[in-house]
């Protein structure tokens, strides 16, 4: 009896380690880009981290990764397609690579852009043309695939192609094609058969990724377009509540939700809006709380930590922390370009967009820029380093293109 309460106590023990690593999808379990990892290094000798491993051969695009249990998952071009992949975590060594779609597109920007979503022993993502596929985890072998413009009429708001990663809810895949027959649709997640779609949202898709939010007892998904910010039940596809809100040329950042208030960002000078969501039931209200330009964010994504935004605003704003629900300015730091953020373990992990990479190690705190750690990233692409930064199982994850490192961050 004792000898199986110890084999439990180590299988349990295991299984909690591997579940604090785990990062299934894009931004995290919660889609809130916040890791829940601790005993990190807190500074950075000089020069970063210690490498673990890297590899070169993992394609080209701007795909991010996600990590479950032992395997690492992302997408990328060779030669004529596009492909998802399986690496160990422990080497980054291929294990499965299945075809995705034709490679290429993006506007100048040639390449896969959304992460893959895993649940469970199933794997989805979708390419830069729409392809959207299901997968199986331990093989790679395809379960189902469906176009998002072939299948749906999907529309994109400006020709880069998709970047959404697609959203796992209960029993179904959740996506954005975009068009007249109906901006979001549901999807049986094992077999793509239509579960519902909302007809009464017809704008395009952007490159924003929806969001599962419960809001006064109903759950349901936050959508942003180029023209709206949208409430969709999850249960019937019913639009709930919208509020007009244009965005320009590519709205990219997710919606950021708390206590029943809604905050968006995009780019190209647009700004950033909060949103206060009233009502209850299927009476939904949208009135606006604040809009300014003190956070312009184009892609790097903003972190809502406690009761503060992160992030980087375009315009000269550099750096900004932001008051979530008052949108005053609590300060803000040009001491790095313009880049991704990250959050782990009492510090956000920064990444800037151009040469040479460089990585900065900031403590989160809205008191001000207190910087830790800083290297330049090794074995640059010279392309945008657009993937944003995993941090799971001790480990940080960094994507250029073909390139994938690995660097050890846990505390010795």
């Amino acid at each position: 009896m004792k000898k199986s309460f110890v084999v439990l106590a180590a299988v349990l023990a295991v299984s909690s380690v591997a579940f604090a690593a785990d990062w299934p999808q894009w931004h995290g379990p919660k889609r809130d880009n916040i890791s829940t990892e601790t005993g990190l290094l807190a500074s950075w000798p000089a020069g970063g981290p210690s490498l673990a491993w890297k590899v070169t051969d993992i394609g080209g695009g701007f795909s991010s990764v996600s990590v479950v249990g032992d395997r690492i998952f992302t997408v990328g071009d060779f030669g004529e397609s596009a492909f998802v992949e399986a690496l160990s975590l422990k080497d980054g060594k291929n294990l499965w690579k299945t075809k995705l779609g034709k490679s290429g597109g993006g506007g100048g920007y040639p390449g896969p852009r959304a992460t893959p979503t895993v649940d469970g022993d199933l794997l989805f993502v979708t390419g830069q043309y729409g392809d959207l596929v299901c997968l199986h985890v331990a093989d790679g072998k395809e379960v189902w695939r469906k176009n998002l413009e072939h299948d749906f009429g999907g529309k994109m708001m400006s020709g880069w192609g998709y970047a959404e990663s697609p959203l796992v809810d209960g029993e179904n895949l959740v996506c954005t094609p975009g068009g007249q027959q109906g901006t979001v649709v549901a999807l049986n997640k094992k077999t793509g058969a239509v579960a519902w779609r909302c007809k009464e949202l017809t704008d395009s898709a952007s490159y924003s990724s929806l969001i599962a939010v419960d809001i006064r007892g109903v759950h349901q998904f936050i959508v942003l377009t180029d023209a709206h910010v949208a409430g969709i039940a999850a249960s019937t596809g019913k639009l709930l509540w919208s509020a007009p809100r244009q965005g320009k040329t590519a709205v990219i950042p997710m919606p950021v939700y708390k206590d029943n208030m809604v905050f968006v960002s995009s780019g190209y000078g647009i700004g950033c809006n909060l949103f206060k969501i009233g009502g209850s039931g299927q009476n939904f209200t949208a009135a606006e709380v604040y809009a300014n330009k003190d956070m312009i964010n184009h892609h790097g994504g903003v972190i809502l930590l406690d009761d503060h935004l992160y992030g980087f605003s375009d315009g000269g704003g550099g750096w900004t922390c932001m008051d979530f629900k008052t949108g005053n300015v609590a300060w803000k730091e040009k001491k790095l370009g313009k880049g991704s953020i990250s959050y782990a373990d009492g510090h956000f992990y920064l990444r800037s967009e151009s040469d040479p990479g460089t990585m900065v190690l900031i403590e989160a705190t809205p008191t001000g820029w207190k910087e830790t750690g800083r290297f330049d990233q090794p074995d640059r692409s010279g392309k945008k380093s657009w993937p944003h930064l995993v941090i799971g199982g001790g480990k940080l994850f960094v994507r250029d293109q073909g390139v994938l490192l690995c660097y050890d961050i846990a505390k010795k």
